[in-house]
């Protein structure tokens, strides 16, 4: 799968865990090079967003190999992670319980959870809506649901240098550390994210009160977030 291939369905879901399981070995680390080490003071954003008492459960979906996981259970809370990549699971470094599970069908049963995270997961799912559905049918009433996924910069200045560094930069980080094709696709698979507007929508259309975004890093990142109604 390179940038220039952007599949669809159950292509798309096959072709994600084959690259996840690939680069999980560096994962964390081209993370860290390739944000500056934003990413980290973005993912304890997230977890301070979700305005949750110390001991309540959250599910981190997508939870590669583990940040959000180990970043919920500094803050007291109890956390399980879900993935559909083996090799990622297999390289994480948390003390939470791990599932090997598509974050549209989630082994969990209706309001059981507190609260629900992600960290850059939402445009490799297959389906963005199904994904915000199936997290709030796992979520009580009341319980908060925080995304955390890349953006584009609203200032032209800082977008056009953000996109010079995202789609040429990072591709060379990644292709020197890891997987040149799977950098490449990374950037890319930004074109299956809906406009700010239409993800708020679909966040409420869901079942989500209170919904809002945050932009994060000059524009570089977004917070999405709701409280289940």
């Amino acid at each position: 799968m390179t940038g220039a291939e952007l599949p669809i369905g159950e292509r798309k879901a096959r072709a994600v865990e084959e690259m996840f399981d690939r680069i999980a070995p560096r994962y964390e680390l081209v993370n860290r090079l390739m944000t500056l080490g934003l990413d980290a003071g973005w993912r304890r954003r997230a977890v301070r967003e979700l305005y949750l008492d110390a001991g309540a459960r959250v599910v981190d979906l997508g939870c590669g190999t583990g940040d959000l996981c180990r970043g919920l259970g500094r803050a007291g809370l109890r956390a399980v992670g879900v993935d559909m990549a083996a090799g990622m699971l297999a390289m994480a470094h948390t003390a939470a319980p791990l599932v090997r599970a598509d974050a549209l069908q989630l082994p969990l049963g209706d309001a059981s959870v507190d609260g629900a995270v992600s960290g850059f997961a939402l445009r490799n799912v297959v389906d963005i809506a199904a994904c915000f559905r199936e997290a709030a049918r796992v979520i009580r009433p009341g319980g908060r649901a925080v995304f955390l996924e890349v953006s584009e910069p609203p200032s032209p200045i800082v977008r056009w240098a953000h996109t010079l560094y995202f789609r040429r930069i990072v591709p060379m980080i990644g292709g020197l550390l890891s997987d040149r094709n799977a950098y490449r696709y990374l950037p890319a698979s930004t074109a299956y994210l809906p406009p700010p507007d239409e993800l708020l929508r679909l966040l409420a259309d869901a079942g989500f009160a209170r919904c809002r975004r945050v932009q994060l890093g000059m524009g570089a990142a977004q917070l999405l977030m709701g409280t289940r109604r």
